[in-house]
């Protein structure tokens, strides 16, 4: 009898324990969930030098062009300077238009990262909205809104693109990053319609509907959070896509205004066997700093990827 009343106070003992222990919630997984992504990212070398490497090339490339250099007077045409050669005027030397190309390397650099970087936030709110919108809803919602992507995804994009360009009279920066927006988020749309029609399948879906609360609550602030980590992934992924589409369109001659410095616009005079043999001093370090910055942001995006795949397979 004694054996048993000692066993009785260990489970009364353990039951208060029990009662004392902290519940778990949501915010506490996404907060763990983030941690295992953090974990396995800095696993990886290469995608920590990659984020260093391109925080300090961010940091040289905004603070030195807004600090250095007055846009007006670089790109302030010199006829007599024309392919000046580097020295101690021009450190990277002159264009055909004498005009200084470590400033416009600055500033083209600028000029390229923000586009890419506004593009990705627009088409992100766009297409990342819409795909949620769709897969949460379904039914006629869903198959008006792909039908809609699907019709722009078979449409020649970078055409149009130029098209648009070619047409509008006068633009600059923000009419070009708004054409490049209206077209590139229907890549986005389709992919996050169909997890969030994975996501609204789950049981705290059916929970907050069965509550009474909003569509637009359990949207944006249920659904989405658990979509938080592919919307990094693919955000980091698009914005060097971004910056490779405005540098190409650039380079064609369908990007920024002639006006406005851009890495393409100075890869664009490697068009000239002359300049390609005997002039690298003008091309050569865009194409250089856009190789750099777009390896950058590719091995820090696969290194996110495979940091958010190791953490779907933890839980």
């Amino acid at each position: 009898m004694e054996e048993i009343a000692t066993e009785i106070e260990q489970l009364d003992h353990t039951d208060s324990n029990l009662d004392t222990l902290p519940e778990t919630t949501d915010s506490s997984g996404a907060v763990i969930g983030f941690q295992v992504i953090a974990r396995e990212f800095t696993k990886d070398k290469l995608a920590m030098f990659s984020l260093g490497l391109l925080i300090v090339l961010l940091l040289v490339i905004f603070i030195g062009s807004y600090v250095g250099f007055d846009q007006s007077e670089v790109m302030r045409v010199q006829i007599l300077k024309r392919y000046a050669a580097p020295g101690a005027e021009y450190l990277l030397g002159a264009d055909e238009g004498g005009r200084d190309v470590f400033g416009q390397l600055f500033i083209g650099a600028r000029n390229s990262i923000i586009i890419g970087f506004s593009v990705t936030i627009l088409t992100g709110i766009i297409g990342i909205g819409l795909g949620i919108i769709s897969g949460y809803y379904g039914g006629i919602i869903d198959n008006i809104l792909m039908r809609i992507v699907d019709f722009i995804m078979v449409l020649p994009i970078n055409m149009i693109i130029i098209v648009f360009v070619s047409i509008v009279p006068t633009y600059n920066m923000f009419t070009f990053v708004l054409i490049m927006s209206a077209f590139s988020w229907v890549g986005k749309a389709r992919i996050f319609r169909s997890r969030t029609l994975s996501e609204s399948e789950r049981d705290y879906v059916n929970a907050s509907k069965t509550l009474g609360t909003s569509d637009l609550k359990i949207m944006f602030r249920e659904v989405m959070p658990n979509l938080s980590s592919l919307i990094i992934v693919n955000s980091t992924l698009n914005f060097a896509g971004n910056i490779g589409i405005e540098t190409g369109l650039s380079f064609l001659g369908f990007g920024l205004p002639p006006s406005t410095p851009s890495l393409g616009t100075l890869i664009g005079f490697a068009t000239s066997p002359d300049v390609i043999e005997n002039k690298t001093w003008v091309w050569l370090p865009a194409s250089i700093l856009i190789l750099v910055l777009m390896l950058s942001i590719n091995y820090v995006g696969q290194a996110l990827q495979r940091a958010a795949d190791s953490k779907q397979r933890l839980g």
